[in-house]
């Protein structure tokens, strides 16, 4: 960190920081006093114009240290139609949503005009917002590019660019389209750059993106809040177990369990694992990429009120979203990105709070877990015993978390098991006696089966009400009979054609 940053770094109150009177005033109203290193670092350059890439892990106040010092600067002039006069992006519409939310919060004192361009969305709607002019525009990329395609949006007045959780951006697959968005905005423009972690990829955006940036680090990348308790519990391999270990681990941390997020790697196992605890009378909601925009958003408020104590989410929640109480994580899959799992962690222990994370491990998970911990610096304590511990049995609740297939009431379908086999338990089966008549019958009538010819295996042809049954011919039987339309031929078939 620069000398400039450790200055900053050392400011203890917003009011040493360079925000305006009303930017102030909103943020003593919401009751901060002491900027965190990464806003105290970021905010004096953001102010004075200069470019700035800002690393630090998630829950420290990142979207406070931009949101403030753009609201300090648009206090000067106003938005032309179509010409938005700032642009945040952001890898998520929940992402979007939060910034939107922060800017209207400390912009109360502020009359500036906010855009959200999200999708699940109407265009009419979004359409009108930038017919006024957009002091503010948060976008999502992919809504971003459609507004421009159709020609309804000039990039060419921004003054203020924000890239918010890069890395995001990277593993969701939109470097290519922030950088056709950097290309579309002036080159004069400031360039704020927020990640929690700095991969390769993301360093050489910054290099061709930035301009002389003030790099400002509060902590090392890719790191865990010291904060936050993190353990492992073994598994075995099968859903069934892995959602066995879960529930017991919910019902251990019972006593401090407020609320807690469930991550895990796809949207059909989001769903699975939803309505495997509801079934076991959990209090649960489920939080995924395919879900409607309005349907994410009351899942997501209904969690922050406290009207729901779990939710099992997609990787969508593990980036950026404010939900300031959250008192345990677990990893009900663990993430095949290392990176994601920093930052799904970073989703309980915020402002300092104590928080506990837990990752259920399998046997074949054993590649990430070492990338996890190589990342972060640090080996992770096992909950109760490693996987050279596990004990490999069959779990009891397995067959009965949901009724098998074919029958709504779960009957297997086992010799014994089906309709009509009840019976007293002390009654002993009773043996069937085949009188001989009954024998002899059922082998006349296979002896009757015909071969390939339709002559019986014993010789003879079948009767000829069984011939017209079936509908073959007896092989002797030479009777002429009609072939084709006979004497009762088409009239459009007689005519003469000529040749």
């Amino acid at each position: 960190m620069s000398s400039d940053d450790q200055t900053a770094s050392q400011v203890s109150t917003f009011a040493g920081l360079g925000l305006s009177a009303k930017v102030l005033s909103a943020v003593e109203d919401m009751g901060y006093v002491t900027p965190t290193p990464i806003q105290a670092g970021a905010i004096p350059h953001a102010l004075v114009g200069k470019d700035v890439l800002g690393i630090a892990q998630t829950g420290t106040g990142k979207t406070a240290s931009f949101v403030l010092p753009m609201l300090t600067r648009l206090e000067k002039g106003r938005a032309r139609a179509r010409m938005p006069r700032t642009l945040i992006v952001e890898p998520t519409r929940e992402l979007a949503a939060q910034v939107e939310e922060n800017f209207v919060k400390y912009g109360k004192n502020h009359r500036l005009n906010i855009a959200l361009l999200i999708g699940g969305v109407s265009f009419d709607d979004q359409d009108r917002k930038l017919e006024r002019g957009a002091d503010v525009l948060i976008a999502t990329p992919g809504r971003l590019l459609d507004h421009f395609e159709r020609g309804r949006l000039l990039l060419t007045g921004v003054e203020i660019l924000v890239i918010d959780e890069a890395d995001r951006m990277l593993d969701m697959g939109f470097i290519p389209d922030i950088e056709r968005i950097c290309k579309l905005i002036p080159f004069t423009r400031q360039t704020l750059f927020f990640s929690a972690t700095m991969p390769p990829e993301i360093t050489k955006l910054t290099e061709q993106f930035l301009h002389a940036p003030v790099r400002v680090e509060v902590t090392k990348a890719a790191t865990t809040a010291e904060n936050i308790t993190q353990r492992l519990v073994k598994s075995g391999q099968k859903s069934w177990d892995k959602r066995e270990t879960l529930r017991k681990l919910i019902q251990q941390e019972e006593n401090d369990l407020k609320n807690a997020i469930i991550f895990c790697n796809r949207k059909v196992e989001v769903s699975e694992l939803f309505r495997s605890l509801t079934r076991h009378e959990f209090n649960a909601g489920a939080l995924h990429g395919d879900m409607d925009q309005r349907a994410r958003m009351t899942m997501l408020s209904n969690f922050r009120d406290g009207k729901l104590k779990l939710l099992v989410a997609s990787d969508v929640a593990a980036r950026g979203l404010d939900i300031p109480d959250v008192s345990h994580i677990f990893n009900f899959d663990i993430p095949t990105h290392a990176e994601d799992y920093v930052h799904r962690i970073g989703r309980t222990g915020r402002a300092g709070r104590a928080g506990k994370a837990f990752t259920i491990v399998t046997r074949s998970d054993g590649k990430y877990l070492d990338a996890i911990e190589k990342l972060i610096g640090q080996d992770i304590e096992w909950q109760d015993g490693d996987l050279s511990t596990l004990e490999e049995h069959a779990n009891e609740d397995g067959p009965h978390d949901r009724p098998r297939r074919g029958h709504k009431d779960g009957r297997t379908g086992k010799p014994g098991a089906g309709r009509g086999a009840r019976r007293d338990s002390g009654a002993a089966e009773k043996s069937v006696v085949v009188p001989a008549e009954h024998v002899e019958e059922r082998r006349a009538r296979k002896a009757a089966i015909r071969n390939d010819n339709g002559q019986r295996r014993d010789g003879s042809y079948p009767a000829e009400s069984d011939k017209s049954r079936h509908g073959r011919r007896d092989p002797g039987d030479t009777a002429d009979r009609t072939i084709g339309f006979g004497d009762d031929v088409p009239a459009f078939m007689k005519v003469a054609v000529k040749l």
